[in-house]
């Protein structure tokens, strides 16, 4: 017995090892450092946890392959000697589809060692639709598929030669289309290697000035309502799209978009879980958004499993669900918002491996849930810088917490505005610790984040171009399903709050949800809906004078609503299903399924229209007149 545990905690020191921390944040509470350079959280009854990270299992970087060019083809080295599987590769015709992707060929490469050699004689002859022998040049797509069959990687690799063969400068990711507005635009790609890339439009080009693999161009002086062709230029090569700018604010043209949550890896094996997000899903969903000609998509949290440690890990699952609707992305904004599932985490263990408290990754400004949150999606700008400043913040001369900078933000489209929260920021996963060690609970939206969501909607309120205002946020105010013990309610239990530096929050969870509902249903009268997700189905539920708001037990001060609006729940794009459950709104819940949803906004004026469809067999799944 002596042995068997010695081993296994050999095993457990291996592919958990100890991680150096230079600094502890102040808002933190119970860690200290270590004279070998390692932090420690002590917790109340005197157990020592330490700060450990899990060792990947696979990496962007890693799984990029590091492709050569040899005289018959291409070589991969994925650096991982564990690695065996299959390696399927398909030309991609960037000129024969408004949403080119790969066609794979049915002969699949061994992958052994981490190393697979592709020869490109299987790509000839009448395997070579994009004209490759002829002109020299063209872009192979590679999925990587372990010895298990789980897809880990769907990459991308140009190339030029008909043998020797050389790899080139290749966009790897993207283009995506970026806050559209009725004059300007932001296009983001990333290529493989430091270009300063061009991007043409109607004959003006947008040229970057400086080298860079991540890249975001801003296309200025841009028609209101105009669909324009743009071209991506990076070395001898190029992709061309297009997009519609919006109208100019106050038109009221009618216009449709499309809200989604939830597409974390999912049940069924292939695409449903592809390391990570469920692509088969979410490329349903891009396809339904696009045949129903929405301008832009919003997707509210749990793009991916997450809770990782390692950034490698955590971006490979973001270049996942990045690469499943890039196709439409390419088209109109598929705008990302953060939930749980986004969490990168600071670790502790005990040596018995049975304790372990998780919270928001430290250092908060290089490698917090939220800063690799915003390196990895292009957002608005607007919204507020952190929760320094609060009075609650231990140090007002430095930066104490995670910034809220691309996760908390607005937008407008025409004569509506999407104001996009994030209850899952400062997120400590181990709510039962977070008295000891700090941070926010699941569902919690902190001071700061309060005030500037009540400026925003008085300023929005004042636009007279501005008719209807949606909020989304990844936690249900009033939860139907799994989460009815946590997100916005946990059983009716306002003592749940956040802690800094050792010290609760004033107000509880019921109570911030209280004060939110205050300003979006009574002090505005342009909110026309919650579109919240975390919960994996599609309702509705009727928020309003007669809505059942608290527990049979509950001593907090109460709020009256003086109207009705609606929260829409949709995070059914692919994550395992939730059934319902019964709580004191049940009755006001209608629409329920466990099917996957897309909700379709039809805006006309003063009037909104929501259809659902399931995006797996385009059938209707409910309808609202919400205005």
């Amino acid at each position: 017995m002596k042995v068997l545990i010695s081993g296994m905690q050999m095993i457990f020191f291996m592919l958990f090892p100890v991680v150096v921390y230079s600094q502890v944040p102040a808002v933190l509470n119970h860690i200290e450092p270590t004279p070998e350079g390692n932090i420690v959280l002590t917790l109340r009854n005197g157990t020592k946890l330490t700060a450990r990270d899990r060792v990947p299992s696979y990496t962007y970087d890693n799984l990029k392959g590091q492709p050569a060019g040899t005289e018959k083809g291409i070589v991969f080295d994925f650096r991982d000697t564990l690695l065996y599987g299959r390696l399927y590769v398909g030309l991609i015709n960037y000129n024969d589809s408004k949403y080119p992707l790969p066609v794979y060929r049915s002969s699949a490469v061994s992958v052994n060692k981490g190393k697979a050699a592709v020869n490109f004689d299987i790509l000839r002859g009448n395997y070579d639709m994009t004209g490759w022998e002829d002109t020299g040049i063209g872009t192979l797509g590679y999925r990587v598929v372990n010895r298990q069959g789980e897809i880990l990687y769907d990459g991308k690799v140009s190339f030029t030669g008909t043998g020797p063969f050389r790899v080139v400068n290749t966009l790897l990711s993207g283009p995506f289309v970026n806050m559209l507005t009725d004059h300007s635009a932001v296009i983001s790609f990333e290529t493989s290697e430091p270009e300063k890339c061009k991007i043409f439009v109607e004959g003006k080009a947008f040229t970057e000035k400086k080298a860079a693999k991540e890249h975001e161009i801003s296309l200025d002086k841009l028609k209101p309502d105009q669909e324009y062709t743009y071209k991506v230029v990076y070395g001898n090569m190029s992709q061309s799209y297009t997009f519609h700018t919006a109208p100019a604010p106050g038109t009221r043209k009618p216009f449709v978009f499309g809200y989604a949550s939830d597409s974390r890896g999912g049940a069924g094996g292939g695409e449903r879980n592809l390391f990570g997000t469920n692509a088969y899903i979410s490329k349903r969903i891009g396809a339904a958004a696009a045949s129903h000609h929405v301008v832009f998509l919003q997707f509210t949290g749990d793009l991916i499993n997450g809770y990782g440690t390692s950034a490698g890990e955590m971006w490979l699952e973001y270049t996942n669900w990045k690469t499943a609707v890039e196709p439409f992305a390419h088209h109109f904004p598929v705008i990302a918002a953060m939930g749980n599932h986004e969490v990168r985490m600071t670790v502790f263990y005990d040596s018995s491996m049975l304790h372990r408290v998780s919270v928001d990754r430290f250092p908060y400004a290089t490698a917090s849930a939220e800063e690799l949150f915003s390196r990895t999606f292009v957002n608005p700008l607007n919204g507020p810088e952190s929760e320094d400043g609060a009075t609650y913040d231990p140090d007002p001369h430095k930066q104490d917490f995670p910034g809220y900078k691309e996760n908390v933000y607005y937008y407008t489209y025409d004569n509506v505005a999407i104001i996009c929260l994030n209850a899952d920021y400062w997120y400590t996963p181990s709510v039962l610790q977070i008295s000891t060690v700090g941070g926010c609970p699941h569902g919690y939206i902190m001071d700061r984040q309060l005030e500037w969501f009540g400026k925003v909607l008085r300023k929005l309120e004042k636009n007279d171009l501005i008719d209807h205002i949606f909020v989304t946020v990844h936690t249900p105010f009033f939860p139907n399903s799994a989460h009815v013990d946590d997100d916005m309610w946990y059983g009716g239990n306002n003592s749940v709050r956040a802690w800094v530096a050792g010290n609760p929050l004033a107000k509880g969870i019921i109570e911030r949800r209280d004060q939110l509902l205050d300003l979006a249903v009574n002090k505005s009268k342009k909110v026309v809906a919650l579109l919240t997700g975390d919960e994996h189905n599609y309702c509705k539920t009727e928020i309003g004078p007669d809505t059942p708001l608290y527990p049979q037990k509950y001593f907090s001060k109460k709020i009256k609503l003086t109207r009705t609006i609606y929260q829409i729940n949709n995070g059914a794009a692919g994550a395992p299903y939730y059934a319902q459950a019964t709580v004191p709104w049940t009755p006001y819940t209608t629409g329920f399924t466990t099917q996957n949803a897309l909700c379709l906004f039809y805006v006309n004026g003063k009037h909104v229209l929501m259809k659902v469809i399931n995006p797996d067999t385009m059938d209707e799944v409910d309808s609202l007149k919400l205005r």
